[in-house]
């Protein structure tokens, strides 16, 4: 996963966006968004990855024509981009413009049809369950299983860049309100005992940015 602000990668750490600092990696020299992707790629062999466009979520541009040159550069890769989206027009734009699939988080969702709006124009989006030190954020209505989509994201943003461990807690408790849908662990994971964990957990991927950076992964 990549977070960008004002054109680079940045390391995303507690959710704090205003701290946050260009990245520093032992995969790649810099932080400009396409040696970073291209050496997250090769370091993983990852089939999808996640963005987080920092500038979207906090209403200041965007990096559309960036995300676009990605998913040009890495066509066999699904791009999932978090930007803020409040409702099915704006992640509409995304999808069109890009290619890349959208992320609705709950933090920012203020359009209760979203989701069926988006399933009914063939945009496959995914929905990221929002949460900041246990509690939920966004409407509640965003966190109702019964209108996730076939892939949700149990983000944790006290956890992200933190080393702290991810919340199987949160996990078990999403995956047992609506088992068939698949539930994507994001925060916290810090090595591969904590990757063996979810797998355990019944978790089918993972999102993952420090820990590979430092070579703990």
């Amino acid at each position: 996963m990549i977070d960008l602000m004002q054109g680079q990668v940045v390391h995303a750490r507690r959710g704090d966006r205003q701290a946050y600092q260009p990245l520093r990696s032992r995969l790649v020299e810099g932080c400009a968004p396409e040696a970073v992707v291209d050496a997250l790629i090769a370091a993983t062999g990852a089939g999808h990855l996640y963005i987080a466009d920092l500038d979207a979520i906090r209403g200041l541009g965007d990096h559309r024509a960036q995300i676009a040159a990605l998913v040009a550069r890495h066509p066999a890769i699904e791009f999932w981009v978090d930007g803020g989206f409040a409702g099915a027009a704006a992640a509409r734009a995304l999808h069109a413009a890009t290619g890349a699939l959208p992320i609705l988080g709950s933090e920012t969702l203020t359009e209760p049809a979203a989701l069926a709006t988006l399933a009914a124009t063939g945009v496959p989006a995914l929905l990221s369950l929002d949460h900041r030190g246990g509690l939920p954020l966004g409407p509640a209505w965003a966190h109702d299983a019964t209108g996730w989509p076939a892939r949700v994201i149990a983000m944790e943003l006290a956890r992200v860049g933190a080393d702290s461990g991810p919340d199987l807690a949160l996990i078990a408790r999403l995956r047992a309100l609506r088992p068939q849908v698949s539930v994507i662990a994001a925060g916290g994971v810090r090595d591969a005992a904590d990757l063996a964990a979810l797998d355990a957990a019944g978790v089918p991927a993972v999102l993952v940015a420090s820990a590979l950076h430092d070579g703990r992964l």
